[in-house]
């Protein structure tokens, strides 16, 4: 009987390094570009939150500016404290007797404003605050509880600005700021119509040159807010 006899031949030890390099090079490109696309989703998911925090931010301040003056006699813009501070950030201070015909409210606090727990939402206080690495919208509740509450609504702002008109208004947007409304603008006490405008800062995404690169930018929001109770005063 005849017996056959084939040759098997396998990888050489070169041949072996070779394609463990070659992998090992696939391996790495194809893990850095899922760390990369993994940061850019981070990102783009932190500048929709912070959009977010700033839209509903923008939603409660027209709210509850919107009421300003409520059974007062002037339209509850407490001038003094409505300032532009050092940055050329905008401060608004509103009031409001909110509880006038609320019959659980006590006397004290259907008749004025300053009763603590009672009297929560009728002085409120909205202004810029510069925290660490961050520029914070928060909201001061005087009478929410003895000696005032404070609320963060949104955080990495640019700006938050405030326009006093004495009706409704067109305007531009410029930047992070209206421009050229179609009215000049008047002195809190007189105001009947509010805009605000918040500038929202948006971080890079990536880095240039990558896949998916967006640079910072800012986004500006505004709304227009009529002072409803404005020209109730005189009844």
């Amino acid at each position: 009987m005849r017996q056959s006899s084939s040759t098997q031949k396998g990888f050489s030890l070169i041949e072996l390094i070779i394609a463990m390099a070659i992998t090992l090079v696939v391996m790495a490109i194809a893990t850095t570009l899922i760390a990369r696309s993994l940061n850019v989703r981070v990102r783009a998911n932190d500048n929709v939150d912070a959009m977010a925090d700033a839209e509903r931010a923008l939603n409660i301040m027209s709210r509850e500016i919107a009421q300003s003056g409520f059974n007062l006699t002037d339209n509850g813009i407490v001038a003094a404290d409505s300032v532009t501070d050092g940055a050329g950030n905008n401060t608004i201070r509103i009031r409001a007797n909110l509880n006038k015909f609320n019959t659980s409210a006590s006397t004290t606090a259907r008749n004025g404003i300053g009763v603590d727990g009672e009297d929560a939402g009728e002085d409120i206080k909205y202004f810029i605050y510069a925290a660490p690495n961050t520029i914070l919208l928060a909201r001061y509740d005087r009478y929410a509880t003895a000696g005032g509450s404070s609320t963060v609504l949104a955080n990495r702002l640019d700006s938050l600005h405030i326009h006093y008109f004495s009706q409704q208004v067109s305007y531009s947007a410029a930047g992070c700021d209206i421009s050229a409304p179609s009215l000049a603008e008047v002195t809190p006490a007189l105001a009947k119509y509010v805009v605000i405008a918040v500038c929202v800062k948006q971080d890079a995404v990536g880095k240039p040159g990558d896949n998916g690169y967006q640079p910072a930018y800012n986004v500006l929001l505004t709304s227009d807010v009529a002072l409803r109770n404005a020209s109730l005063i005189g009844y």
